[in-house]
């Protein structure tokens, strides 16, 4: 039990919160400092995504090797049947990489998480595939606000009526989304659906370990993207911008480029290892919704560092309003306990967790038999 502020704290509820702040906080600087790459470079978007991934499993061999006795990666790369099994979630998290990082170029930070808006209720709904079960009235209203506060950043100021005004239709042309972007947004949402839910499945392919999934999905999505980058000439894209700034022949920014590629590199690194346990340590849902949070606080930076549009009167400000309502909503609900939350096939906590996973200390049974029993019954 922990105090804070005069509150008891359970042990678990301390972990939760933990995870989902250091999710948020890798979060948010990956998504910044990849549109300050993306802007710099809009040309090679699939190659600086290559070199993250890259970067990260670099990393993750720096760590085994850094501390051998908590960071365990695969003893075996040709393992088929491991492969075999780990190839959807592997798939599906390249597929939603390449979408995210398409739909980030091609919108204002502030606006990303809003393109990607229908994230919310396509996790809702392949979760209740998965599981065979309905998810509850109170968390169905409470995705429904946050999604309305989505929808409403994506409906033109001019139609958002009673918000719309002249200060609101009146946007530079860099300020409204693209159709094609708004595309990627939505082919990125229900990736991400889907890969929320195949983590917890696919935990136990990967000897319940949360790092060892972070590099199988981080090589397996290198190896994934690579044609891909040839395919499309970014190769060559790369030679033209590299001969165009030795000659004088253009203004390619190569050091935020580089310097970019390194720290998303690092970040997302962390922000791999922050995701898999934040959906490890909650529910797939409960992630979500802090993705959401992370939203709003994405949308208010967007605007202080790239000068990004929020119109106080046009429905960008209305939309933050109605996600932070939808949010606290669905905050509340988790708290209170009013409803249990639809449950996802996971592994026993205290079988499942590694070493490394957020291990401050040894517990009793009797303690731990609680803190299972607690879990499920707010699942």
């Amino acid at each position: 039990m922990f105090l804070f502020h005069g509150v008891g704290l359970r042990r678990g509820q301390v972990e939760v919160a933990a995870v989902v702040v250091f999710y948020m906080v890798a979060a948010l600087v990956m998504v910044f400092v990849n549109k300050a790459v993306l802007i710099s470079s809009p040309e090679i978007p699939l190659l600086f995504l290559f070199a993250q991934l890259v970067i990260a499993v670099i990393l993750l061999h720096v760590s085994a090797l850094l501390w051998s006795d908590k960071v365990k990666l695969p003893e075996s790369l040709v393992d088929l049947e491991k492969i075999k099994k780990l190839a959807p979630v592997v798939i599906v998290n390249a597929v939603g990489l390449i979408f995210n990082t398409l739909c980030l170029r091609g919108v204002e930070a502030a606006f990303f998480q809003i393109a990607r808006g229908l994230v919310l209720p396509m996790t809702i709904a392949v979760q209740a595939l998965h599981s065979d079960e309905a998810p509850a009235s109170q968390v169905l209203w409470a995705s429904g606000i946050v999604t309305a506060g989505f929808i409403l950043g994506i409906v033109p100021p001019s139609m958002s009526t009673p918000f719309s005004s002249a200060e609101a239709t009146i946007l530079p042309a860099s300020a409204i989304p693209s159709s094609l972007s708004l595309f990627y947004g939505l082919l990125s949402a229900l990736f991400i659906a889907i890969h929320v839910v195949l983590i917890k499945s696919s935990l136990p392919h990967a000897n319940n370990s949360t790092l060892e999934l972070a590099y199988w999905s981080n090589a397996g999505s290198a190896l994934i993207l690579a044609p891909f980058v040839f395919l499309t000439g970014e190769h060559i894209a790369l030679n033209d911008l590299v001969h165009g700034t030795l000659n004088g022949e253009s203004h390619w920014n190569w050091s935020v480029f580089l310097s970019g590629t390194v720290i998303t590199g690092l970040f997302g690194f962390l922000l791999c290892v922050a995701g898999l346990l934040s959906v490890k340590v909650t529910s797939p849902v409960t992630h979500m919704f802090s993705s959401a949070a992370k939203s709003v606080l994405q949308t208010l930076f967007g605007v202080w560092l790239f000068n990004d549009v929020m119109t106080v009167y046009g429905n960008r400000a209305v939309s933050i309003l109605t996600i932070t309502s939808g949010t606290l909503y669905y905050t509340w609900i988790k708290a209170s306990g009013a409803v249990k939350i639809e449950k996802v096939a996971e592994p026993r906590l205290a079988e499942a967790r590694s070493k490394w996973d957020l291990e401050a200390g040894s517990e009793s049974s009797e303690e731990e038999d609680e803190r299972v029993q607690h879990r499920k019954e707010s699942q």
